[in-house]
């Protein structure tokens, strides 16, 4: 079976972190996905102990999310919070609203700002790539779509694909997965709930809960580079549920 990931964004409400990586290791959770909030404020030594409460719960954070502003700004930061952690990738998975272009010279300008950023990171031999939402599915002034012009202007970084917010931006995963397949080198792996249900939890569901078809996605995500599968959902009301239903059915893909 594939190696299972857990964003911790997903855990963020359900403190403290410890008791999170409890219960994510003895679901049979293998590794983690951390994000800026977990690791951005933390010295070295708070950063070993980090380390250290992953290994008791067998448990190896091979993923990270860092804003583009810190990757930039902070290099040898991140780069330090990555070997400390142990990690092989790092993702860049956002880009607030005021900050997006407009317009496709703007995107691949964006593109090309990110295939700057990723130089000292892969030279450290990182994997290095964009993680997307939705708004990189919407179409632009002159028919072109956000994503196609950060990897144009971007042509030798990877894709974390989050597929739930691919349909919720209202493309086809199927289509895209074999568009940009060589790219793929992770996937959010997360579920829609059915139109007008889980209002409180954002419209989102446990995976196998919901309507993406992931057992044919999986299927068609295991012809990439795809190595990390990380599930998440952005607002569970219930942790151990999501912890638990999720990985259950993940298993029978």
């Amino acid at each position: 079976m594939t190696k299972l990931s857990y964003q911790l964004y997903s855990a963020r409400n359900f403190q403290p972190y410890s008791v999170i990586f409890e219960k994510l290791g003895k679901a049979g959770y293998a590794e983690v996905e951390g994000f800026g909030g977990i690791y951005a404020d933390l010295d070295d030594a708070g950063l070993k102990s980090l380390r250290a409460e992953l290994d008791k719960n067998g448990l190896v954070m091979a993923t990270g999310h860092f804003s583009p502003d810190f990757l930039e700004k902070d290099v040898q930061k991140s780069l330090n919070i990555a070997k400390i952690l142990g990690m092989d990738s790092i993702y860049a998975p956002h880009l607030a609203a005021e900050q997006r272009p407009s317009d496709a010279a703007g995107w691949t300008a964006f593109g090309k700002r990110l295939q700057e950023m990723s130089k000292p990171y892969k030279e450290a031999g990182y994997e290095f790539g964009w993680h997307n939402h939705d708004f990189e599915f919407v179409k632009l002034a002159d028919g072109s779509l956000p994503i196609e012009r950060i990897f144009e202007g971007a042509p030798d970084i990877s894709w974390e694909a989050d597929i739930a917010w691919v349909i919720r931006g209202g493309a086809d995963p199927f289509a895209w997965v074999e568009k940009l397949g060589s790219r793929i080198t992770a996937v959010h792996v997360k579920d829609i709930a059915p139109a007008g249900e889980a209002p409180d939890e954002d419209g989102w569901a446990d995976v196998g809960h919901g309507k993406v078809e992931w057992a044919k996605l999986i299927t068609a995500l295991r012809g990439t580079k795809a190595k990390h599968f990380v599930v998440e959902h952005d607002n569970p009301k219930d942790i151990d549920r999501n912890i638990s239903r999720s990985i259950a059915s993940f298993k029978t893909y």
